[in-house]
């Protein structure tokens, strides 16, 4: 689960980490009258809060120098799509003058199965290309599980940065920080870039942070709504909405399974033929005729998606249930609006068979063949 920047930065900020002050606005809200009532004073820096990467180059963090500005920028950005996101949150905060931009994060390495310290001299937006062109200037450090992060390592690691007195003394306090929100909020990367030291202190510009989805029960104050304006395409959140594993994905085959490796399979199956998948869809084992029809029908609707391929295997699926669901979203949705390729094979073959085929559905034994014949159809 991502959090929000505001989300991120209050938590640190009751761990002890200095964070610019600021106000969130939410979609609606009189930005006006807010930002008024925070009696923040320009400069200001407007920030669209969605949950994906690249809002600066994007155009989602704007500097404003006065309320006014800020106020109509704040409702620009709520109308501005960053990756065809719009948020349904904005930041303002009052602008940090600052020279150098560092960059500090604690995540899991998996293959050591332990927390990392991840730190550089340098951060930013373009921390991505710093770490391919200039990898030596990432700091690297492994936490023992057991006795977690010791300040006189925190004090190693802002050493080889580059930092003494009082700004090493503070960004080993941040380090400290953000490995204790990290264990205690079960996270898998919390992280701050960039982050700038004024008057020796260290300040989180920005901060990320990503709450394992199997810990999200535990906290429960995490409740900000995230599906609008969050990380998710509005086809991902109408498949979220029906309780469907959706994923939005770039070519023009539509494709359901049931079953995650089944599924992963199919996609296989459709490059492997020369096409590209529109979408993952896993409709799980089991699954119900009103389950299947809710996935037919969004992938009917869903325009990527030039051919519809539906590969299942049943154990536990019966194959006439399965049958009955893409009928009843055919006759559902008017008709069909493209073509469907079926591969049926498992429990209740025969009979799932029989209801298709009286559809005018195309049902295949072989996978590989109905791969191809729905690629060559979305081509």
């Amino acid at each position: 689960m991502k959090l929000y920047e505001f989300e991120a930065k209050e938590i640190l900020r009751r761990h002890g980490v200095e964070v610019p002050p600021g106000v969130v606005i939410a979609k609606g809200e009189d930005a006006r009258s807010k930002l008024e009532s925070a009696r923040l004073e320009p400069p200001l820096v407007v920030k669209s809060q969605v949950l994906v990467a690249g809002r600066g180059k994007a155009g989602g963090i704007r500097l404003a120098g006065s309320l006014e500005e800020a106020a109509k920028l704040v409702e620009l950005l709520f109308e501005h799509p960053i990756k065809g996101l719009k948020p349904a949150y904005v930041l303002v905060e009052k602008a940090v003058k600052h020279e150098a931009e560092l960059y500090a994060s604690i995540t899991l390495d998996r293959s050591e199965r332990r927390p990392v310290i991840l730190a550089s001299k340098y951060g930013g937006v373009d921390i991505e290309e710093i770490a391919r062109e200039r990898p030596e200037s990432i700091v690297r450090l492994s936490v023992d599980l057991y006795a977690g992060l010791r300040p006189y390592e925190a004090r190693a690691v802002a050493r080889s940065i580059g930092l003494s007195g009082g700004a090493l003394n503070s960004f080993s306090s941040l380090l400290l920080s953000l490995y204790e929100v990290f264990t205690k909020y079960d996270a898998d990367l919390v992280e701050v870039n960039p982050l700038t030291i004024v008057d020796e202190k260290a300040v989180a510009l920005d901060a990320r942070i990503i709450v394992d989805d199997n810990a999200s029960y535990k906290h429960p104050e995490l409740a900000v709504e995230r599906l609008e304006g969050g990380e998710v395409s509005l086809w991902e959140l109408k498949g979220k909405k029906a309780g469907l594993a959706f994923v939005e994905l770039e070519g023009s085959v539509g494709i359901i399974g049931n079953g995650a490796g089944l599924t992963m399979t199919t996609m296989d199956l459709v490059y492997e033929f020369g096409g590209a998948p529109a979408n993952f869809l896993d409709i799980g084992g089991g699954a119900s005729a009103e389950r299947v029809k809710k996935a037919v029908l969004l992938l009917l609707e869903y325009p990527k998606a030039k051919t519809v391929f539906i590969n299942i295997f049943g154990g536990i699926t019966r194959g006439d249930e399965v049958a009955r669901g893409i009928v009843e979203a055919i006759r559902e949705h008017g008709g069909l609006s493209k073509k469907i390729f079926v591969r049926l094979s498992g429990t209740r073959e025969e009979e799932g068979r029989r209801i298709l085929e009286e559809a005018g559905i195309n049902v295949f034994s072989d996978p590989r063949e109905a791969a191809l014949a729905a690629v060559r159809e979305a081509s």
